[in-house]
């Protein structure tokens, strides 16, 4: 792919950019040589400005291992050792790994997102299709996973997290920021959230629930120990806690928000040891037959 240069100015780059391009590479060049020399010349915003203008190529480029201070590339990387970058990684299309990926600036993804070991970004990180990791992860900024993630190990977040399709984590969640899950959400340990917790469907966790805020979603909540927030719980069918179901001082707990009145019994049951002053809404089934 040749990005000439009246390609680029219609696209309204910044004069400095626009300058330095015209005087490293003329009337243009091959796309890719374009990112890799600017990533060479320290230009990297503007490689990853050119290529969220033009976006991703059919580009496949395989390698034994990744060690750089920043890498934009705008089709497929595939790594079959770990990659370590220590400024931005910026991929058009899939990123896979063989080891684990660990970036020191920004991780963002087109694609596919497929690593064997662990993952880690000292910034956000954005991932334009499914994320898959066979260890854990560690974002110490926003996570944005636009498909499917799934997690081995556990997952930690220290701003805010969106997922668009369903998340599945090995062991334990913890987010610092706000949650949101378009689909459903399941942990095998402790999910934590620092502050509003909203799932479109179902929420399933084999320890403890806890949210810094409102605690929703729109199918059930299901914790083998405890679902706590500090605001409201709402459920749209039932609710079922191994240790017990708490809101917020002054807030209420809500089931069957979706479901008829006379389909409560059967759809939606609140169920833990002790019944929740705050419950508002619901059968209470009392605790859980194992």
């Amino acid at each position: 792919m040749v990005l000439t240069r009246s390609f680029v100015r219609a696209k309204r780059p910044c004069t400095d950019g626009f300058r330095w391009f015209v005087r490293q590479f003329g009337e243009g060049g091959n796309y890719q040589e374009l990112l890799d020399r600017m990533v060479a010349a320290g230009r990297v915003g503007d490689a990853c400005w050119l290529l969220e203008q033009f976006g991703p190529t059919g580009e496949l480029r395989v390698v034994d291992a990744v060690e750089a201070d920043a890498i934009v590339f705008a089709g497929t990387l595939e790594v079959r050792g770990n990659v370590d970058v220590e400024g931005r990684l910026h991929v058009g299309g899939d990123l896979r790994a063989g080891g684990g990926v660990r970036v020191g600036g920004e991780l963002v993804v087109g694609g596919d997102l497929r690593v064997e070991g662990g993952v880690r970004a000292a910034s956000h990180a954005d991932v334009g299709g499914d994320m898959r990791v066979g260890w854990g992860v560690d974002a110490l900024g926003d996570l944005r996973c636009a498909g499917e993630l799934r997690v081995a190990w556990d997952l930690r977040c220290e701003g805010r997290m969106r997922v668009e399709g369903n998340a599945g984590i090995g062991t334990d969640l913890c987010c610092e920021g706000e949650l949101r899950c378009r689909k459903g959400l399941q942990a095998g340990g402790d999910i934590s959230v620092a502050a509003n917790l909203r799932v479109d469907q179902g929420i399933v966790a084999g320890a403890s629930i806890e949210a810094g805020m409102h605690l929703e979603a729109g199918w059930g909540i299901k914790a083998g120990g405890l679902i706590r927030a500090e605001a409201a719980i709402r459920a749209g069918e039932s609710l079922q806690a191994g240790e017990g179901i708490r809101a917020g001082d002054g807030y209420g707990v809500y089931a069957g928000l979706d479901v008829q009145v006379e389909s409560w019994e059967s759809s939606a049951r609140v169920s833990a040891p002790v019944k929740p002053d705050s419950l508002m809404s619901g059968w209470w089934a009392g605790p859980a037959v194992c």
